[in-house]
């Protein structure tokens, strides 16, 4: 699967609605045909920064990156952004998640 972590750092004026301003492209990027999950947090010691963890089948990143939908958002998120986002994409063998090997909840 493609792993991908991508941090955003948001305008002081956009840091509360944030979540409002993605949400076409976050509901069009989750019903993709391959996305195996998209989720935002945002960071406990910086309000201002929200981190996104996205994960596709191997063959559907490729497809995302040339729907309308990304097409469109990268052309509207850098008006909330104080400066480009970070990422890190790897590709890398799973198909989700697995349990912490260190760490047993009862």
């Amino acid at each position: 699967m493609i792993f991908i972590v991508v941090k955003f750092k948001v305008k002081d004026e956009h840091a509360e609605n944030f979540p409002e301003l993605v949400r076409e492209f976050t509901e069009a990027t989750r019903a993709e045909p391959g996305n195996l999950w998209f989720d935002w947090s945002r960071s406990v010691e910086d309000p201002n920064e929200y981190v996104l963890v996205e994960a596709f089948k191997d063959d559907a990143a490729e497809a995302h990156v040339k729907s309308d939908h990304f097409k469109k958002a990268m052309q509207e998120q850098p008006q909330y952004l104080q400066e480009t986002p970070r990422i890190i994409s790897r590709q890398i063998d799973g198909e989700g998640w697995d349990q912490m090997g260190e760490m047993t909840v009862a």
